[in-house]
């Protein structure tokens, strides 16, 4: 039996779009043993995922921040005795710590001057390609023809039965129309303006009385009160009420989902929510969403190049180009009146 580490990312989208790796690897091993490394704050993302037998947690910033924290992880990874390490994440740090545990096979590409450290380097693409192909090229060097390239995410009745008894106790009965937006982002030059989502908000209760809920974690629970407070009608906030298992609950419950570039968007995908994406600085090419989901992208920069990592920009065009109206549009495609 092959025992199998792959080495993950560390953001939460990231970790989404390696999904689809981790099923390709199971399809490849169906009897192996297969673990994951990654960060904590991703752990919730691979739970339950029963591709994997094991989720183990390099805390690169707490526990395994040291020499000596880094040595009992080593230690650890090496009692396991696994035979080859996939290296998703570019780290040296991380090659460095599957050579010294002694995996045999170390596959990943060969970037930040790693390459004496793996067994098999895989070609850089020539061009930027989007994360979940970055990640499934490693599987295709080593032999391995994915079915799929859709991502996923895994919750049971507990999620859903917190988020039901949430909504209940909000005054939301199981008839309703739920609209999810997702306001917030990692940085600030991502976030389609506060006085768009609340008109978004209003006009989406007056023409399809849906029931507005706002989503995100406790950080943006200051900018959800903010748009509440524009607002003519009655909204629910949900910010730091949720883990990211409850809030995909939501998601799946929802009738649309409206989000920025965010982790968030890609999780309400991989839940097969109706998804409505909206694209500043990044680009769809590279970070938009994949795979079977019901979902629209709207991206309108005519005028800088993206990826744009300027997190001092004022002017934030590539956002503000996009009109209330044009995200009205796309919702039209997903609701119809009081219902989903």
């Amino acid at each position: 039996m092959k025992r199998i580490l792959i080495v993950n990312v560390n953001w939460i989208g990231d970790v989404i779009f390696s999904t689809p790796f981790i099923r390709a690897m199971r399809e490849a091993y169906p009897d192996g043993y297969i673990a994951c490394l990654v960060h904590p704050r991703a752990r919730e993302i691979l739970e339950l995922n029963p591709a994997l037998n094991e989720i183990i947690i390099y805390d690169e910033e707490g526990e395994h921040r040291s020499p000596v924290g880094k040595l009992k992880l080593i230690l650890c990874l090496k009692k396991k005795k696994f035979d080859m390490a996939f290296l998703l994440h570019r780290s040296f740090t991380k090659a460095l710590i599957t050579f010294l545990a002694g995996i045999k096979e170390r596959a990943g590409y060969p970037s930040k001057s790693r390459a004496r450290l793996l067994t098999k380097c895989i070609e850089e693409p020539s061009e930027e390609i989007h994360k979940v192909d970055y990640f499934l090229g490693i599987a295709g060097s080593c032999g391995i023809a994915p079915k799929g390239d859709y991502y996923e995410f895994f919750i049971n009745d507990l999620h859903r039965n917190y988020i039901a008894e949430l909504l209940r106790k909000e005054g939301v009965s199981g008839k309703d129309a739920i609209v999810v937006l997702c306001p917030g982002g990692n940085w600030d030059p991502k976030r389609w303006g506060k006085e768009n989502f609340a008109k978004l908000a209003d006009n989406l209760c007056e023409k399809y009385g849906a029931k507005v809920v706002m989503s995100g974690a406790k950080r943006d629970l200051k900018l959800a009160e903010e748009i509440r407070g524009m607002m003519k009608n009655i909204s629910i906030i949900t910010c730091g009420r949720t883990g990211l298992k409850e809030a995909a609950a939501l998601f799946e419950r929802s009738s649309l989902v409206v989000a920025n570039d965010t982790g968030t968007m890609h999780l309400a995908v991989a839940m097969k929510a109706k998804t409505i994406a909206l694209f500043g600085p990044t680009s769809p090419h590279l970070t938009g969403p994949r795979g079977d989901g019901i979902y629209s992208v709207i991206s309108k920069n005519d005028i800088c190049d993206i990826p744009c990592y300027d997190f001092t920009c004022k002017d934030n065009r590539c956002m503000a180009l996009i009109t209330v109206e044009d995200v009205m549009q796309a919702a039209a495609g997903f609701l119809t009146q009081n219902s989903k």
